[in-house]
């Protein structure tokens, strides 16, 4: 006297033969530009680029990052990803930062394709 549920068995064959929803995305993400038109990363390689250059604590203002994040995104993301020339130099202020426009590294250039 063994009882079986019909409907258990119907379940797990719908489950089997349906197919999920796909996601579609409205953009690839390779073909979307490296900072977007105002996002925290297009402001701080806008301050990175002018002649003056960026201090951690003037970037920490614009973002609302702790310094260690700063710290982080200027290293993995602006050298590394990027594969931009960032330079820092000692001042009165404090340490500046910028991005020099002289060609990066060719390692540079290597981890830069091989982060996309």
């Amino acid at each position: 006297m063994t009882k079986t549920k019909p409907k258990a068995a119907t379940r797990s064959t719908a489950r089997k033969t349906a197919k999920p929803a796909s996601r579609k995305r409205s953009t690839p993400a390779s073909s979307r530009s490296a900072a977007g038109p105002d996002t925290k990363h297009a402001r701080i390689i806008a301050m990175l680029r002018m002649p003056t250059g960026a201090t951690i604590a003037a970037i920490m203002t614009v973002t609302d990052w702790q310094q260690h994040s700063v710290r982080g995104f200027l290293a993995g993301v602006v050298r590394k990803k990027f594969g931009l020339n960032l330079v820092s130099e000692p001042t009165e202020k404090g340490r500046v930062y910028r991005i020099k426009d002289v060609k990066a590294s060719p390692a540079a250039a290597d981890r830069a394709k091989q982060a996309a």
